[in-house]
């Protein structure tokens, strides 16, 4: 792994630095490795950053701490992903909550063209789980990759029938690469490394505690072109993260199911509010998503059509957010994109000559390149 790796894992294990905090520390020093080389000082300046979180940052020990945390990636043949990779998942690039870091074991692409979430209660009927095989079979055409929990129920239905239908599956864990949880999907999780893989935010080591499995629906909603809630309870994970979905303006259908029918109840509650479209058939889903036109490459609601050559990943990246956007202030794209000030104008000064994006008043840009 490089050297650098070691001061973004150590960034995640200072105390009370988050994924927000660690984006303004980049964004005013530079890099990780920047950070851990700056005066007490200067640290006090970044917004958000006080004196004790300054001293904490730069307490004695905590690259030793990240250094272990790189063994134990090496011995289970994973990866660390910076926000800041190129590897890591463009979906998730731009999202204000995303994980500065993730970690992953597998062969999948967690960039992949199509992708669909498939979640729903943990104690699945007969009805649910033929549904999520029904969905399964019938988007194996389109070569999608199908992203979930792993837990009970719809989650651990919808990876096994990807592994039998030959569909690449993403597991997104409350818990480090190392605990299976529940521990009775060991054998699946360890198929799906080799059609898919696992996916975390929490290092090595980490034990699935309550708080977790929030954040986990997150990451299931931001990788998901499409979230489908198979069946749920009135409350419960899979309506938190069809309100992520929804939040990051990703499609959501649920699947109806009889009124007195416990696990049903999220699912029309759901479509009662609108907050999900109904499921009827796989078609739903396929025509939302354009899956049927051959000509749609990349049917994701917030990744850019193809580009032309020499176009830069900071380009893509602003073209990304304003594309979200109707119109985003100077400050607030700076923000986002986490490109400083002084480079991001002069991305934008270039992008405008090239006729992909147009400055507004109030220093506000918007994209024009579709």
């Amino acid at each position: 792994m490089p050297i650098n790796i070691h001061h973004q894992i150590a960034l995640t294990l200072v105390p009370g630095v988050g994924s927000v905090l660690i984006r303004q520390l980049i964004s005013y020093c530079g890099s990780a490795a920047d950070v851990f080389q700056a005066p007490l000082a200067r640290l006090m300046k970044v917004p958000g950053i006080g004196e004790v979180t300054a001293r904490a940052i730069l307490k004695p020990g905590i690259l030793a701490e990240a250094e272990q945390v790189v063994r134990r990636l090496e011995k289970l043949g994973a990866t660390a992903l910076f926000y800041t990779d190129k590897a890591y998942p463009t979906r998730l690039k731009t999202l204000y909550d995303a994980p500065a870091l993730l970690y992953f074991q597998g062969t999948g692409d967690l960039n992949a063209t199509r992708t669909i979430g498939l979640v729903g209660t943990r104690q699945a009927t007969d009805y649910g789980r033929r549904i999520t095989n029904e969905i399964i079979e019938a988007v194996v055409p389109y070569n999608v990759s199908v992203i979930s929990g792993l837990a009970y129920g719809i989650d651990i239905a919808a990876h096994r029938a990807s592994l039998s239908n030959g569909l690449p599956t993403i597991g997104v864990m409350a818990s480090g690469l190392d605990i299976i949880y529940p521990n009775v999907h060991q054998k699946t999780a360890g198929e799906m490394l080799m059609q898919g893989g696992l996916l975390t935010e929490s290092r090595p080591g980490t034990k699935p505690d309550a708080h977790l499995f929030p954040a986990r629906n997150r990451i299931i909603a931001g990788l998901s072109d499409v979230v489908v809630v198979v069946e749920a309870a009135a409350k419960g994970g899979a309506l938190i993260t069809a309100e992520y979905a929804n939040n990051y303006h990703r499609e959501v259908f649920a699947v109806p199911g009889q009124l007195n029918q416990a696990f049903s109840a999220g699912c029309n509650k759901l479509i009662r509010e609108n907050k999900a479209q109904i499921y009827t058939s796989p078609k739903d889903l396929i025509e939302a998503l354009n899956w049927d036109k051959t000509t749609n490459t990349s049917p994701h609601k917030n990744t850019l059509p193809a580009l032309p050559v020499g176009i830069t990943e900071e380009e893509s990246q602003v073209l990304a957010l304003l594309r979200q956007s109707a119109d985003l202030h100077v400050d607030e794209l700076s923000w986002k994109s986490q490109i400083p000030m002084g480079r991001l104008a002069s991305l934008l000064l270039t992008l405008e000559f090239q006729g992909f994006v147009r400055s507004l008043p109030g220093k506000k840009y918007a994209v024009v390149y579709v």
